[in-house]
């Protein structure tokens, strides 16, 4: 079907499996487990099972960032689920994860253990718990979490939106690139405006509004996911930029953001992480 043919909804819908696209293989309008698979078990507290997308960089670069504080509960095995493979859809994982999207966190750090799925509960859970990145409470913590849910609600449109039609459709469509290149470019001012008149998303501090965010705006603004960054102008927008190579050369963003990295240099991958010392292997400062 063309651009510019006219598309009308039969009563009710039915899934064609064959409707292409990138993804097409893997996404299906059912959810539970599709097969039988146990999820492996490290011998540290945070058990990490994820791919290094951006939602996955989010759950890695927090741990770092723990770790960094000398947080030694933070300690973490990540283990790889290739989405490509529907990994995600297997008994364990979606025991951790009913939603089958990494990343999926089981906290095993007390008596029972404790899963979390979905990026921003995973970083807002280990906030909480470790007492980092995250005001205790009034104004602070209630401007942190605006900007986690902001980030929470708004990735979608960069992701599913427009990263779907302007990179992954089987093919072009202006209607829907335009509609959601809109509402990017607006998030992208919305980001500049707000970094014009501080240093991070939240305020002076570096907190989990910036962990939550960098790993998708950040990359977008680099230009590292969608192959986007002319056509969206990213390098007009002078404070985003800014705010942008700050955080890169944090050290734990710097090795987070390579964590069940599956693609790229093989010496920026670290497929699975189960100690500091996995860093000594790959390319990271």
């Amino acid at each position: 079907m063309s651009d510019s043919d006219e598309y009308t909804p039969p009563r009710v819908w039915h899934w064609d499996s064959e409707n292409g696209g990138r993804f097409a293989n893997i996404n299906r309008p059912t959810a539970g487990a599709q097969f039988k698979e146990e999820l492996p078990v490290g011998e540290h507290p945070m058990q990490l099972y994820s791919l290094g997308t951006p939602n996955g960089v989010k759950a890695t670069v927090m741990l770092e960032e723990l770790l960094e504080r000398g947080e030694s509960g933070a300690e973490y095995d990540a283990w790889i689920i290739n989405i490509q493979e529907g990994k995600q859809f297997s008994s364990g994982f979606v025991g951790v994860n009913p939603n089958s999207k990494i990343p999926a966190l089981m906290d095993r750090s007390g008596p029972t253990p404790v899963r979390v799925f979905e990026s921003g509960a995973i970083v807002l859970h280990l906030a909480d718990k470790f007492g980092h990145f995250i005001p205790s409470d009034g104004a602070s913590r209630a401007e942190v979490l605006s900007w986690l849910f902001w980030l929470q609600g708004s990735a979608p449109y960069l992701g599913g939106g427009f990263g779907h039609f302007y990179a992954y459709a089987p093919s072009k469509m202006e209607y829907p690139i335009n509609r959601f290149t809109m509402e990017v470019k607006r998030h992208l001012d919305l980001l500049n405006n707000t970094l014009a008149e501080r240093p991070y998303l939240a305020g002076d501090d570096y907190t989990v509004a910036d962990i939550i965010t960098w790993p998708w705006y950040g990359a977008l603004a680099k230009g590292v996911i969608y192959e986007a960054g002319e056509f969206l102008d990213v390098a007009s927008y002078h404070h985003v930029q800014r705010w942008t190579d700050t955080i890169a050369e944090r050290p734990a963003v710097k090795r987070g953001r390579l964590v069940n990295k599956a693609w790229g240099d093989e010496d920026k991958q670290l497929l699975e992480r189960h100690s500091n010392a996995d860093f000594d292997n790959i390319s990271w400062r």
